[in-house]
């Protein structure tokens, strides 16, 4: 009962609890309860796509607005001939650029995960932020490994 994996998910969960990130506790006893009632093979299927659910969500939300009708087709139009409509659109492709990185520096050092997660109760604990996920924490992780690693490689 008392596995690794169960005491990883469980600090998780505590960890969720005390930085008041409902997503992150709710993550942990979710995957807690699959465990426990050994519903495990849906943990591949999570671990597959789960990410493409996670973000489907997202941005059903982020849509809602035009299937309200809240914004109009006019002003989208407007947002592409201002400064802050430009810098949007620079700093989309930059993100989702960025989160692709991060995404495969995950894949290839899956154990920076549980870091990434205390960095981003840091984050909501201290500064107050928003956790919209691991995702784009590896993108700016990536970034700050690339400019490291650009630095040391300068400074030698």
């Amino acid at each position: 009962m008392f596995t690794t994996e169960n005491l990883v998910l469980l600090v998780f969960l505590l960890l969720g609890l005390a930085a008041r990130s409902n997503l992150v506790a709710a993550a942990a006893t979710i995957l807690l309860m699959l465990r426990f009632t050994r519903l495990t093979f849906v943990l591949p299927i999570l671990e597959r796509r789960g990410v493409e659910v996670g973000l489907l969500f997202l941005t059903l939300a982020m849509l809602v607005p035009f299937a309200l009708g809240k914004i109009s087709l006019k002003e989208v139009g407007k947002s592409f001939l201002t400064l802050p409509g430009v810098m949007a659109l620079i700093g989309g492709a930059l993100a989702t650029h960025l989160n692709g990185r991060g995404l495969h520096m995950l894949n290839q050092q899956s154990h920076l995960m549980f870091a990434l997660i205390v960095g981003s109760i840091i984050g909501i604990v201290v500064w107050g932020g928003m956790p919209v996920g691991p995702l784009m924490a590896a993108g700016v992780t990536y970034v700050l490994l690339a400019v490291l690693t650009a630095v040391s490689q300068w400074w030698k």
